[in-house]
């Protein structure tokens, strides 16, 4: 029932946090997203625009916090569950959010970032290419002895020119930020909300 009331890209989210987290239960959640439900949203606008009547069951699920509560209520979760959107710096932004809740005593948290292409009436503010996709991380203090890869993220005030810089060809953050884990490479260098983030990955 609860998979049938997910949106694609929500099934997407939710299959990646499984595939993550499949049985351990109460850790931390973040659930990230820069566009989230906004297809979902717009048809109720546009319904609503029809003078339709709109339905409970699509308003309740065109939250950003949609996924985070699907999840917690197929899995019984109690933990703490968090929906992030924060423009092109989603990614930097969850992380920092994450290393709070390690900060604060949590053992581990779960990462999940995903995203699809808004709908069209969006297109005039694209400023990348937008792609359906989505990827989960469990994640645990660097002093911990079951720590795998560990990474730091630093950042800085960028200029102007950086700030204003648009590359329709560009991959979406997410998928960007994936890549460099990926392929395993030392330095990855990103403008976005007016800093200058740096990942960087630690032997």
């Amino acid at each position: 029932m609860l998979r049938r009331r997910a949106s694609p890209a929500g099934k997407m989210a939710l299959e990646a946090a499984y595939q993550c987290l499949p049985t351990q239960s109460d850790i931390p959640v973040i659930f990230a997203s820069r566009h989230g439900e906004c297809a979902r949203s717009v048809e109720l606008l546009m319904e609503l625009a029809g003078n339709a009547p709109l339905s409970p069951t699509a308003f309740s699920l065109s939250v950003h916090n949609a996924n985070a509560g699907l999840f917690s209520i197929a899995r019984g979760d109690r933990g703490n569950g968090i929906a992030i959107a924060a423009g092109p710096g989603t990614v930097e932004h969850a992380l920092i959010e994450a290393c709070g809740l390690l900060a604060d005593g949590a053992p581990q948290v779960l990462l999940v970032m995903s995203d699809s292409p808004p709908p069209a009436a969006f297109d005039s503010y694209k400023d990348c290419a937008e792609e359906s996709y989505a990827w989960a991380w469990l994640l645990q203090p660097a002093t911990s002895k079951y720590a795998g890869e560990r990474f730091s993220l630093s950042w800085s005030a960028a200029d102007e020119a950086d700030n204003t810089a648009v590359n329709l060809a560009a991959a979406p953050a997410g998928l960007d930020i994936l890549r460099f884990f990926l392929r395993r490479d030392a330095e990855l260098a990103r403008v976005a909300n007016g800093r200058r983030w740096r990942w960087s990955r630690h032997a």
